[in-house]
């Protein structure tokens, strides 16, 4: 552990550090202004000048994007892609989101941008332990996203080796054939794949797996802790997205590093009027950052992710990083409100995953909301696949619950004391949630009010 991919960079001192950021900040706006359709009018209808921007603060004078604003800005909507701000033949491959949120966006990487993109993986690769010789499988698409086509780029700069299977839905043979030491996953394919293994007689903390890496999807500290257990091996957090995050967790595991240097990450107040500061919630907006003299398919400044997280710190890392670190994210989609007061999917995935539930919980759940808080009791109806039914312990399961998932709540809970929020269990044996019959990527938490 402690070795790093660009160390020159990883380590810059926070001085340097900045300094390498404004630079980047302003010949990324001058692009933008020179090469890209959507920015180039924006500049031009604003009377505001790419000089004008200086300095990280200057940003707050250009306009927040949104996913909407990019997917606005291409076909059919317009006659071109707005935001494609190179020609096509200095472009290497199209990508699209998955369109989960609405219509997928598009987006145009050069090869420029592939290596940039591969840089970043690579980093957090290497922050957590992965080396020459390993062995990894990717349990991720290898359609028009971008992700796992990254994670196989970095692969071929750290050298190693990528088992390429898109699904944790392969034969649990290849554990056994390939001895593959890391796996890319999400937590629930993760613990379906353990349980797999152990149905053919093979203990997932005797396998070969070293590491594992969850991406994807944030996830509550208590069910990456169940993963661990299960596995016998370190998870590491990862968040990433088509529009170029990548920020990875370190083996010291206490946030994600921000590659500052490629991505200009801020944390806006939930209006998007102002930067908050460090260490309070906010919304992450990003602009991508190039190098000085490099050139991009996709440009986006200010963009608006929708997902929420916290600035941990700008200090140093114990592992020797120098670039920030940030709370794992969480969707801002994912977070319901009731009686005035929020909570989020990874609040109901902690509860679930308390660890003596996991002694008859496979970990796999949905939850439902329905009613009328200005008409009676909204009730959240929350379903919990048991390893047995017959011999799953409700009661306690239930306790658990409850207290876990008021323990950092209680405006929400005075709200249940009250029976204005009610939450009803349902315990269902294994395949029988309603999320195994949704097809394309079902969501754990369904607001039917």
């Amino acid at each position: 552990m402690g070795t790093y991919f660009n160390p020159e960079i990883e380590t810059m001192e926070r001085g340097e550090l900045d300094a390498l950021v404004e630079e980047r900040i302003r010949y990324t706006v001058n692009y933008a202004y020179e090469n890209s359709p959507f920015y180039s009018k924006w500049f031009r209808k604003n009377n505001i000048r790419p000089s004008d921007i200086k300095s990280h603060e200057d940003l707050r004078e250009l306009p927040i994007i949104s996913g909407e604003t990019v997917r606005k800005n291409q076909p059919p909507e317009k006659d071109r892609f707005e935001f494609k701000c190179a020609p096509w033949e200095e472009i290497y491959t199209i990508h699209e989101t998955s369109g989960t949120s609405g219509r997928p966006k598009s987006f145009f990487l050069t090869w420029g941008d592939w290596q940039r993109y591969a840089e970043k993986y690579a980093r957090s690769f290497v922050s957590q332990g992965f080396e020459t010789g390993d062995r990894v499988v990717v349990c991720a698409s290898y359609g028009m996203n971008v992700g796992a086509n990254t994670m196989t780029l970095a692969a071929q700069k750290i050298g190693m080796t990528i088992i390429p299977e898109g699904k944790c839905t392969f034969p649990v043979r290849i554990m056994e054939n390939y001895q593959p030491t890391g796996i890319v996953a999400n937590v629930f394919k993760l613990l379906r794949l353990a349980r797999r293994m152990k149905e053919q007689g093979i203990d997932p903390r005797e396998s070969s797996i070293k590491r594992l890496v969850v991406g994807g999807e944030s996830f509550a500290p208590e069910s990456r802790a169940y993963v661990e257990e299960l596995w016998g091996v370190d998870v590491y957090n990862t968040y990433g997205s088509t529009e170029g995050t990548m920020c990875g967790e370190c083996h010291i595991k206490e946030g994600l590093h921000v590659p500052e240097d490629l991505v200009h990450l801020d944390v806006y107040d939930p209006n998007l009027r102002d930067f908050v500061d460090d260490g309070e919630c906010g919304r992450i907006v990003l602009t991508t950052l190039l190098p000085v003299g490099e050139r991009t398919g996709t440009l986006l400044l200010n963009y608006d992710t929708e997902d929420t997280t916290v600035v941990i710190s700008r200090d140093t890392c114990r592992c020797g990083r120098t670039h920030m670190r940030i709370m794992n994210p969480e969707r801002e989609a994912e977070t319901f409100w009731i009686s005035g007061h929020p909570f989020n999917r990874v609040d109901v995935e902690a509860a679930v995953f308390q660890r003596e539930n996991m002694d008859y919980l496979t970990g796999e759940y949905e939850a439902f909301l329905y009613g009328d808080e200005d008409e009676g009791t909204v009730t959240m109806r929350v379903s919990l696949e048991c390893e047995d039914p017959g011999n799953c312990a409700k009661e306690i399961i239930q306790e658990n619950f409850i207290g876990a998932f008021f323990k950092y709540k209680r405006d929400l809970h005075d709200a249940y004391l009250e029976g204005t929020f009610e939450i009803i269990f349902n315990f269902v044996g294994p395949g029988e949630l309603e999320f195994y019959k949704v097809k394309g990527r079902p969501k754990r938490i369904v607001d039917r009010r």
